[in-house]
């Protein structure tokens, strides 16, 4: 194939130009078809820059929709991976896309996410506001969470209430405050949001109510009294065991009585034989 148009732009300066420098060919992959490898043979041809002041002498068109500079795929290729890679990430993106016949890295999968723009996110109405180890104990940051749709906003270098102030300064908006306990972070919600109410988050909530009743039970633990025996008499006997009333098989004295009722019956049996033999003699 080769395009039909007479020119094509310079990159750099935007200058029409249609004198062809030379021409060459490009195969770019396409999605593949019927199980099938799409392979595309392009003509593709190289203009001189009108513009004198231009940098660039030549440059190669491009074909809109269709491909871009130094790319091996069309642009419905590159958009199919790209949507793989963002539900399966590197490694199963990469086996994903070899199972409908493209041969890719993860780590060009994780490239293509990477050119990928950053999506527009909507100023949230309800922030939340906790802190994240990067190296736990000694590097710690501050990330913003979309309290009504669940999602990350933010990530902030530091856990210092100035970040987290300019930060919420330039979302005026902001009508809620789910924060940690920190004073830090009290701190930057309130000079960065005064117009916020502030609140504490659910599991801190529960986390500090379970501190506060363990030590009010480590404070009142000498209120707990051990039981003393009776000092002025001798200690009860031991009653005897209750027998359960749904498991009768296991008393002693309910075997016992069966014993003495086969043996009763046994012995009017002999009795009553010995009879009938008499009888009969």
């Amino acid at each position: 194939m080769c395009s039909t148009a007479a020119g094509a732009a310079c990159p750099d300066c935007g200058s029409e130009s249609t004198r062809v420098h030379s021409s060459y060919l490009r195969f770019p992959a396409d999605v593949p078809s019927g199980g099938r490898l799409v392979v595309l043979r392009l003509r593709v041809r190289r203009f001189f820059c009108p513009e004198p002041s231009c940098a660039r002498r030549t440059f190669a068109e491009q074909m809109p929709g269709l491909t871009r500079r130094h790319s091996r795929w069309t642009e419905r290729l590159r958009s199919t991976l790209a949507a793989v890679g963002l539900a399966l990430a590197g490694r199963a993106g990469a086996r994903m896309a070899r199972a409908f016949g493209v041969s890719i890295s993860r780590s060009a999968v994780l490239r293509l996410l990477d050119a990928l723009p950053e999506p527009e996110v909507p100023a949230p109405r309800v922030v939340g506001v906790d802190e994240y180890a990067t190296r736990k104990g000694r590097v710690y940051g501050t990330v913003l969470v979309d309290v009504e749709t669940r999602r990350p906003v933010d990530l902030l270098p530091d856990r210092e209430a100035s970040s987290l102030a300019a930060w919420l300064a330039q979302r005026p908006g902001i009508e809620i405050v789910c924060r940690d306990r920190a004073p830090f972070f009290a701190e930057g919600a309130t000079a960065g949001a005064p117009q916020a109410t502030q609140v504490a988050d659910r599991w801190h909530s529960w986390h500090n109510l379970g501190e506060a009743a363990e030590r009010a039970v480590a404070r009142h633990r000498q209120c707990l009294r051990v039981l003393v025996p009776d000092r002025e008499g001798k200690a009860d006997e031991p009653a005897p065991p209750v027998e359960k009333a749904d498991s009768p098989w296991r008393s002693e004295r309910f075997a016992n009585r069966v014993r003495a009722r086969h043996a009763t019956v046994h012995a009017l049996l002999e009795a009553d034989h010995s009879r009938r033999s008499m009888g009969a003699n």
